[in-house]
């Protein structure tokens, strides 16, 4: 902050509230604030386990999310191939998409190896940190 002379940063994303203030004259400390999100309920031993919860966990395990939040390009540029389609194997450390944040083009790249089964986005979209991209299995 000292360097890009910046005084205060504050960002919110979802239930995520984060102040930071570079102290000064006029103030003591900067403060950082992180609301804690409560602990889902435990199932009790009674209850039995519901199967779509089991296909919601096996769906969320083959769906590839975004890292990060910024622009998403399916192709190195406007007159390149894509870098995968529908039906395409990949292994892990191939690279998927390209998601631009700041002017930065950062390479996404799988974490495991499968096929793609579904692109989510297309060119020029704009993505969150945490959506689903792709859906991998």
């Amino acid at each position: 902050m000292q360097r890009s002379d910046l005084t205060e940063l504050e960002i919110e994303v979802q239930d995520l509230k984060l102040r930071l203030a570079r102290p000064d004259a006029n103030s003591q400390s900067a403060l950082a604030q992180i609301p804690v999100a409560p602990l889902p309920p435990s199932p009790t031993a009674t209850e039995k386990p519901n199967p779509k919860d089991n296909q919601q966990a096996k769906d969320d395990q083959s769906l590839f999310k975004s890292p990060m939040v910024g622009t998403f390009y399916r192709r190195p540029g406007p007159e390149e191939p894509s870098y995968i389609e529908v039906g395409s194997t990949v292994k892990e450390g191939d690279v998927l998409c390209i998601i631009e944040a700041m002017k930065v083009m950062n390479e996404i790249k799988a974490n495991s190896a499968g096929t793609i089964d579904e692109i989510l986005y297309d060119d020029g979209d704009t993505v969150e940190y945490g959506q689903p991209l792709f859906r991998i299995t």
